[in-house]
């Protein structure tokens, strides 16, 4: 039974250990809480502001700082999100997610595609164990989050998940035909055990291209030097604009987990229960954005989420 709340201060200790050439195993230095909403709320980019009402509005019972004004003029970012996988879909049925993306302004795209890889799971060490390192020579960046969602049941609790991201410019692949398998697992090494034959490819998923809005609403602050900024963002099909998923985020970002002060960490998983049961008819229970993306076809694979 998950307790609704304070599972971020019941993250178990990581064992230590290292990869294969010495480094010490990566630990969390995120806590990055979701909710998944509804679609067919999001029809302009006031509908974002009313969910950020809402969000105000629980943030003041629970004595919680939501400060607005410094986005309330900024329009919402653009970007395009795509997902690549296996024709079984072998990746995410391995607790991995492989995506790119790339941000667009006024209508044209703004720096390089980035590639994120993951490996999301509800096991600390397992996650922490996995070494998500690409084979590259320029830069790349490591984030190991612990990712707060609603229970899978229904609104009114919490449940974690591990996420040991790596994301880097596309521009730093400089290997072969990016769609073969073979090339993704040399730049990859923790997907080569997934590869099964030499010639096989990854493709869109489900061939869907994801169009993302995103609009950050505000800062919370949760006392203890705990803030966050928080967001609201809408999925939708590129072409026909069909709506896909909503998403209400915040996340905060620590060197030390002796930073996360206990009072701070319980007031905003207080705040995120609170959330859920003030907006009932906003909310999508059980669902992941990515979920969502892989089930578009039916019978969606099963994943660790």
């Amino acid at each position: 039974m998950v307790d609704k709340v304070a599972p971020v201060q019941q993250i178990p200790d990581l064992t230590a250990g290292k990869y294969s050439d010495g480094h010490p195993l990566d630990d969390v230095q995120y806590v990055e809480s979701k909710i998944i909403l509804r679609p067919e709320r999001f029809t302009s980019r006031e509908t974002f502001w009313d969910f950020a009402r809402i969000v105000k509005r629980v943030a003041k019972e629970h004595g919680v700082g939501f400060s607005t004004a410094e986005f309330e003029k900024e329009r919402p970012q653009i970007r395009e999100v795509v997902f690549l996988d296996t024709s079984d879909f072998r990746l995410y049925k391995s607790g991995f997610i492989l995506r790119k993306r790339i941000a667009y302004q006024d209508g044209f795209a703004i720096g390089e595609p980035e590639i994120v890889f993951k490996y999301r799971v509800p096991d600390l060490q397992a996650a922490a164990a996995m070494d998500v390192r690409p084979r590259i020579e320029g830069a790349y960046r490591i984030k190991f989050k612990v990712e707060v969602l609603p229970l899978k049941t229904g609104a009114g609790g919490v449940r974690v998940l591990y996420s040991h991201n790596c994301e880097f410019p596309l521009g730093n692949l400089h290997e072969g035909e990016q769609t073969r398998m073979s090339t993704v697992a040399h730049v990859l090494p923790a997907l080569a055990k997934l590869q099964k034959t030499k010639d096989e490819k990854i493709a869109l998923v489900n061939h869907t291209i994801v169009e993302e809005v995103l609009q950050d609403v505000g800062t919370l602050d949760f006392g203890k030097d705990m803030t966050a900024k928080a967001n609201v963002a809408l999925w939708r099909e590129r072409g026909n604009h069909a709506p896909l998923v909503g998403e209400f985020a915040y996340q905060v970002k620590f060197k030390r987990r002796d930073e996360l002060h206990d009072k701070a960490i319980k007031r905003s998983e207080q705040f995120f229960v609170s959330l859920q049961l003030a907006a009932p008819d906003w909310i999508l229970p059980g669902a992941t954005k990515t979920g969502i993306v892989y089930q578009r076809q039916g019978n969606p694979p099963q994943s660790h989420e």
